[in-house]
């Protein structure tokens, strides 16, 4: 068995640098294709561009950016890898709705993506509710700044879960949650130099699980 399992590993790690990005699991679906934006809507003024198999997003007007999934969400897995280039703050939003014409979220939360210290990264912020939880003060200090971090968000019915380089930065469950389907989006937030690169992106959806 072990001569087997030894004789394997070249093969597979040839398939790996062979083939495209691998998903995490089984029965994950790649919403990121790595050439285009195909399945995804910008909202907002901001750029969003694909430059080197990943998506950049980048301020232009220091306003709020968006690029969300065409398809609505309710019950899922999202994995994905981001790096902070710039100094501004972003998040994955989920549940998410906007009013219509305009980059004004009318419902949903993101999990948040802030590669400064203390900035609580992983954590669940709401719209129109502010921090719903943040990870302890000792994972504060899980964000990779200026590299890749691997981010996994957990959602299912009113539990948010998140998981920040391998580890657990948040498992909540929350008693005021109102909105449970909506649409995925990548966040720039309003205000300083956002630069943000993200890939790798895929979803499991368990609504029907």
């Amino acid at each position: 068995m072990l001569f087997c399992l030894l004789a394997l590993t070249p093969l597979l790690s040839f398939a790996q640098r062979a083939g495209g990005p691998k998903p995490p699991g089984e029965d994950w679906i790649q919403l990121f294709n790595g050439k285009d934006l195909s399945g995804w809507n910008a909202v907002g003024a901001e750029e969003w561009k694909v430059a080197d198999g990943a998506i950049e997003g980048r301020t232009l007007t220091k306003g709020y950016g968006y690029l969300e999934t065409v398809k609505s969400y309710k019950d899922f897995q999202l994995s994905l890898r981001f790096k902070c280039v710039g100094n501004g703050n972003s998040g994955v939003y989920f549940h998410t709705r906007f009013k219509p014409g305009t980059a004004d979220v009318s419902q949903g939360a993101q999990a948040e993506i802030d590669c400064a210290i203390n900035r609580h990264t992983g954590g669940i912020y709401g719209f129109g509710r502010a921090w719903i939880v943040w990870p302890s003060p000792d994972k504060e200090t899980v964000v990779r700044q200026d590299d890749w971090n691997d981010m996994l968000v957990s959602i299912e019915g009113n539990r948010y879960r998140t998981r920040l380089n391998g580890v657990e930065m948040i498992d909540f469950t929350d008693p005021l949650a109102k909105f449970l389907e909506g649409t995925v989006a990548l966040q720039l937030h309003s205000g300083g130099n956002g630069h943000m690169v993200f890939k790798d992106i895929w979803i499991r959806d368990l609504t029907n699980r």
